[in-house]
């Protein structure tokens, strides 16, 4: 098996033939690692916060169920029933708390296949299908893409859906559940690699070899980026709003939920921390019933750009030895963000 483990041969190619390149992306915390791992120096490194003008997301730390027991996917709680139990509880309580769609991710196939089969024998699912309807992904593409057409005609009739999926897998990077498709996003446990791959392995020796990354730095960075990314399905535009639940102990940690982006993290009060799961429920109804009022009008056109603003924005034409130097690479490349950026001279 072949894998490369130096990410800068991928992007090097742009650099040496763009005088500007910006790489923005709602998921690059932290922001100090990208440098390293593609071999550049910044001119700007920016971390930027979401312009809102209401508290349109909800991120909420769960760290035990309404018995007071910890709930954890690490591998020793993992099998535990009590955390079993408390965390299809808190998906149950959650479901009937929030109306619409509801997207729940896990660790890993296997651990959601192990953890649905338990909340089947506990007659967990029986009690989440009175309040929606149940959908589950699978590593079968067309399976999963029959799911997803059906969760939204759920969602679109009023009835509400749970959808079941797992970190890293395609609904978590390439599906987006806006307005009614995803009121809330709850990711069970903290999304690490499987740490005995060769391939990561290799990655891991040869970041810290060449580049000084240590390993439980780079596991801790990727976990994190994939559980954002997770949870970032569930605010697609400025009068969206939804629930961000990360359901795991170890979120209450500052080394792990410091290495959020900042758009999440300007949310996260310390009111939201170290939660148990009725008193986060408690939360979801006053979160809920303050987006369920009218949106003021005034308020969103303060966060948005008129069309004048936006024409006087717009760049001068090219004069004829610009578009020709444009065109042959030397005019660079420009993207505008509103999370966090990097960017990188040639």
């Amino acid at each position: 098996q072949l894998a490369c483990l130096d990410s800068s041969l991928a992007i090097a190619p742009l650099f040496k033939r763009f005088g500007s390149v910006i790489i923005t992306s709602g998921t690059l915390s932290p922001i100090y690692l990208y440098p390293k791992l593609l071999q550049f120096e910044p001119r700007v490194s920016e971390s930027l916060q979401m312009s809102t003008f209401r508290p349109c997301i909800r991120p909420l730390v769960i760290t035990r169920g309404s018995d007071q027991l910890a709930v954890s996917t690490k591998f020793n709680d993992r099998g535990d029933m009590g955390v079993v139990r408390n965390y299809g509880s808190m998906l149950v309580e959650l479901c009937a708390s929030i109306p619409d769609g509801v997207v729940a991710f896990f660790t890993s196939y296997s651990y959601m296949e192990s953890i649905i089969c338990e909340w089947d024998a506990m007659g967990i699912l029986r009690q989440l299908t009175k309040h929606k309807l149940v959908f589950i992904e699978t590593k079968d593409v067309v399976e999963t893409t029959l799911a997803l057409d059906n969760y939204r005609r759920a969602c679109d009739s009023g009835r509400g859906a749970v959808f079941l999926s797992v970190a890293r897998g395609k609904v978590s990077e390439g599906i987006n559940f806006d307005r009614h498709y995803g009121r809330a996003v709850i990711m069970f446990g903290v999304p690490f690699q499987y740490t005995q791959s060769h391939v990561l392995r290799a990655r891991l020796e040869y970041l810290q070899t060449h580049y000084q990354i240590r390993e439980q730095d780079f596991l801790n960075f990727d976990a994190l980026r994939q559980a954002s990314q997770c949870v970032g399905r569930v605010i697609r535009s400025k009068s969206d709003y939804g629930l961000m639940i990360l359901a795991d102990s170890r979120y209450n940690r500052h080394d792990k939920r410091s290495k959020l982006p900042k758009w999440i993290l300007q949310f996260l009060s310390d009111a939201y921390l170290n939660l148990s799961t009725d008193t986060a429920i408690q939360h979801v109804k006053q979160f809920l019933r303050l987006m369920g009022q009218p949106i003021d009008q005034e308020a969103l056109k303060s966060v948005l750009l008129s069309l004048e603003e936006i024409e006087k924005l717009a760049p001068a034409p090219l004069a004829d030895d610009d578009a020709a130097a444009a065109q042959s690479g030397g005019g660079g490349v420009a993207m505008l963000t509103e999370a966090n950026t990097v960017v990188a001279p040639k």
